[in-house]
């Protein structure tokens, strides 16, 4: 049985908004702040421009999907995607509106439900990637503040620092200086 036009609508905006919270380069984007200041307002404005595009397209192929992320990614949030996931996402995007259109609810439950399995991974990527956050933050959260204490490395104190010197003594070269900074001066003409 084929579902409504509003029950296909609110199906496909229900997918589109669980594939887009799922896709890293988006959520990257937002949270290291590459789309300024509006980066979370850019997001919730794509998904109702993917709502639209999908709408007012019909029989859209997956390079134009691709095409058109591209090109939001790109002037949106200043970001080349070039890791594979635009190919997915659109691949994704278009499964769901097919199966929207169609009124498989069922199709359409199963795919959230796949894509609900993959947001722990992401959040957890998107909090080590945060700068100042931790594994326990969820993927809203902003970094923490420049008041609140963040662990140290794990590396134990010098140890990196010694592997350095060891090095330098292998090859011969004197060992960096503890500030980290080394003075490079002209050779000399004999």
């Amino acid at each position: 049985m084929a579902a409504s036009a509003a029950e296909a609508r609110a199906l496909f905006a229900e997918g589109v908004g669980a594939v887009l919270g799922g896709w890293a380069a988006l959520q990257l984007a937002v949270a290291q702040g590459f789309g300024g200041p509006q980066g979370t307002e850019k997001a919730a404005w794509l998904r109702s421009a993917l709502l639209d595009f999908f709408t007012q397209n019909a029989d859209l192929e997956q390079e134009e999907v691709e095409d058109f992320l591209a090109e939001v990614m790109d002037n949106e949030f200043d970001t080349v995607v070039e890791d594979g996931s635009l190919e997915q996402v659109s691949r994704e995007l278009l499964t769901l509106f097919s199966r929207a259109q169609g009124g498989d609810t069922v199709g359409v439950g199963a795919a959230l439900g796949a894509l609900a399995r993959r947001g722990p991974a992401l959040a957890t990527a998107l909090a080590t990637a945060r700068p100042g956050g931790g594994p326990q933050s969820p993927p809203g959260t902003p970094p923490s503040s420049p008041g609140t204490p963040q662990s140290p490395p794990r590396t134990p104190p010098g140890h990196k620092q010694e592997e350095e010197e060891e090095e330098a003594m292998e090859c011969g070269t004197p060992p960096p200086p503890p500030d980290g900074w080394t003075l490079v001066q002209r050779r000399r003409r004999r």
